[in-house]
């Protein structure tokens, strides 16, 4: 008894709830996944699940368009978040913070809410729902998660290296691609990680603004795992998990390297 009050009231015991949180849902459903992957339907050890995915032009082609959507997305996000960005951390403090808080609060609604919302946009001014319209909701969606990372960094940015290019004689031009632009990568790279993954595994978003006319990869998982067809859906889950690590790999190294050389060229 003695021992149980000494440990619960130790610092370590704090952490108990996250780890028996993070035991039942992330690391029980992963192993699941994997299990699942690497069964057969008569739970035998096989990779039949991943030569099925080989086997099928069609699972291999939507896989290949959900990257190009997600590339899409994120470079568009990159390119109309940036400068939003850019111009928010050069605002005074109360006028900035409105305005990010402008960007923030349709974060509140359900994603289902503001996609629902887009059709009706799109219904009023008699567009047609299709690519066009996807490529519109997954930006519209994600593109508080990329200004926001990278105005957090351009915020804290050290100003005296500016300062300092300036007095070397550099332009505005050459200040911001040799000073600011390389600084402000940790916080493009977090943009980056935040818009792509979720990006590349939704589905909601794809049935409701192409009518169901065109499948995401995650709307091809949906659908096997509604359809009972675990071992395949856990083995498709798997594919698309690997491509989110080595996304997180590639994002985590461009962290180091940045700060190794202390993000100036």
């Amino acid at each position: 008894m003695k021992k149980l009050l000494i440990f619960f009231s130790s610092r370590k015991s704090w952490t108990l709830p996250y780890l028996l949180f993070s035991v039942v849902f992330v690391i029980i459903p992963l192993l699941l996944i994997v299990v699942y992957a690497f069964t057969d339907e008569n739970g035998r050890m096989s990779l039949v699940n991943f030569s099925k995915f080989m086997a099928h032009p069609e699972a291999i082609n939507t896989f290949v368009y959900s990257i190009g959507v997600a590339v899409i997305t994120t470079l568009g996000c990159i390119l109309l978040g940036y400068p939003a960005a850019w111009i928010l951390s050069r605002s005074n403090m109360g006028y900035s913070k409105t305005l990010i808080m402008l960007f923030i609060l349709p974060m509140w609604v359900n994603i289902l809410i503001r996609t629902l919302a887009t059709v009706a946009l799109f219904d009023f001014l008699r567009l047609p729902l299709g690519e066009g319209a996807l490529i519109f909701g997954m930006i519209y969606n994600f593109i508080p998660f990329m200004i926001y990372p990278i105005y957090n960094t351009l915020q804290k940015m050290d100003k005296s290296y500016i300062e300092a290019a300036q007095d070397l004689g550099a332009n505005q031009f050459q200040v911001f691609w040799k000073v600011v632009f390389p600084l402000s990568l940790p916080g493009i790279s977090s943009g980056v990680m935040m818009v792509f993954m979720p990006t590349i595994s939704t589905f909601a978003i794809a049935e409701l603004l192409t009518m169901n006319n065109i499948k995401l990869f995650g709307t091809t998982i949906q659908e096997n795992i509604n359809n009972s067809l675990w071992n395949y859906g856990a083995a498709l889950s798997l594919i698309m998990l690997f491509l989110i690590a080595a996304t997180s790999l590639f994002s985590t190294d461009g962290k180091d390297d940045s700060n190794q050389g202390g993000g100036v060229w």
